[in-house]
């Protein structure tokens, strides 16, 4: 399987000439019967041999955190559980076996999430940048990644910095300015499309964790009557925005999808839509159970649906349909048990849903440019291109 960079890589180095990668691609659209642009194209697997070396690289990070965390283990004497004897634990026995066991984990953590990052940055220098494999080269970057916030966090749970709401939420910020920074430096080096997502997940981690410390703060949120939950479910909503906007200014910047910032914006806008579609469903009571959603709350959840879906279209994306599908399925199976279908509801719900997405499926691109061509010009331009369907 080749990507669209495989062929602009070809095309830059005189291995195809325009002309004939313009022509393969219109080859796979007649082939295909839809327009590539519309398919979101992303490489994940090259073949067996991605799943094969990724099996490996997970084997040796977990390798490698599990050395971390024996090392660890050497500089913190946990006393045995409180009451393991058969005596009655006291107070200070409690005490000192929880803030030997919070010290020895953070150290952990610590010490195996740096062991993680140095395994895996080399082995990105041959696997993502000399053999150019997709699986492996995600893997590790979520590793490196990963494992930087989980250093930075463990290195302030040592510090003792966790035992405080306030400066925790400053530490938990900070590690994400640490894990961004590596995202960036990763991305400088290798590339990998998901980096850009990764960075903006660890930013959105900063964001929400240095406002929520400012808040508590400033005003005490335990103090403060506000609900904490609401709070964060608020904010989570606002950062997700923030990052669907981000995710839209790549795909604005490559409308045709030939290039790898079409790969950079899907990882984005996957990344957008579950912090989107969670805080609004969840605010219709859709997770609080059948008697707190109601019948007007089940219809608002499949009216939004369908407004995702008209938004979904437009911008040429699946990952708002995708992200808000277990909220609907929950929405119809409350209406069909309300309205006496109680056998048959998990069923009907199946046979709704799996015929809409597969209907929308196969409709797609003219329904896309049904859509698209009523939307005003100055927004028309700023969504992926509408193709025709091939005949």
């Amino acid at each position: 399987m080749y990507s669209e960079e495989d062929i602009n890589s070809a095309v830059a180095a005189g291995a195809l000439s325009e002309e004939a990668a313009a022509s393969f691609r219109a080859h796979m659209t007649q082939l295909r019967h839809i327009p590539r642009s519309d398919e979101e194209n992303f490489r994940l697997i090259n073949s067996f041999n991605d799943i094969f070396v990724a099996i490996g690289i997970v084997i040796m990070l977990l390798a490698a955190g599990a050395i971390g965390q024996a090392i660890a283990s050497g500089f913190v004497s946990v006393p045995p559980f409180p009451g393991f004897d058969g005596g009655e634990p006291t107070d200070a026995q409690w005490t000192a076996f929880q803030e030997a066991s919070l010290l020895r984990s953070s150290i952990q953590m610590l010490i195996g999430g740096l062991l993680v990052a140095i395994t895996s940055w080399p082995l990105a220098e041959f696997f993502t940048r000399r053999r150019r494999m997709a699986l492996p080269s995600i893997i590790l970057l979520l590793a490196f990644v990963g494992s930087i916030f989980a250093a930075a966090f463990g290195l302030g749970g040592t510090l003792g910095a966790m035992d405080n709401e306030t400066t925790g939420g400053f530490f938990i910020a900070g590690a994400g300015v640490v894990a961004a920074v590596g995202a960036w430096l990763h991305w400088r080096r290798f590339m990998v499309p998901i980096t850009v997502a990764a960075g903006a997940a660890a930013m959105a981690v900063t964001v929400i964790a240095l406002i929520v410390a400012l808040l508590d703060a400033a005003i005490g949120l335990d103090e403060s009557g506000i609900e904490a939950g609401d709070a964060l479910l608020t904010l989570v909503f606002v950062v997700g925005l923030a990052i669907f906007t981000f995710a839209m200014r790549w795909d604005i910047s490559d409308r045709e999808r030939i290039t790898r910032r079409s790969d950079v914006a899907f990882w984005l806008h996957l990344l957008a839509a579950p912090m989107i579609a969670h805080p609004v469903f969840y605010s219709l009571g859709v997770m609080d159970g059948a008697e707190s959603v109601g019948v007007g709350g089940a219809l608002g959840v499949i009216a939004i649906y369908l407004i995702f879906g008209i938004v979904a279209l437009a911008i040429d994306r699946r990952a708002l349909l995708v992200s808000a599908l277990a909220y609907v399925l929950a929405a119809l199976t409350f209406l069909f048990d309300r309205f006496g279908a109680v056998e048959l509801n998990f069923a009907l719900t199946a046979l709704v849903i799996g015929s809409a997405l597969l209907t929308l499926s196969a409709f797609w691109t003219p329904i896309r440019s049904h859509i698209v061509g009523r939307m005003p010009s100055n927004l028309r331009t700023r969504v992926p291109v509408a193709e025709a369907a091939p005949g």
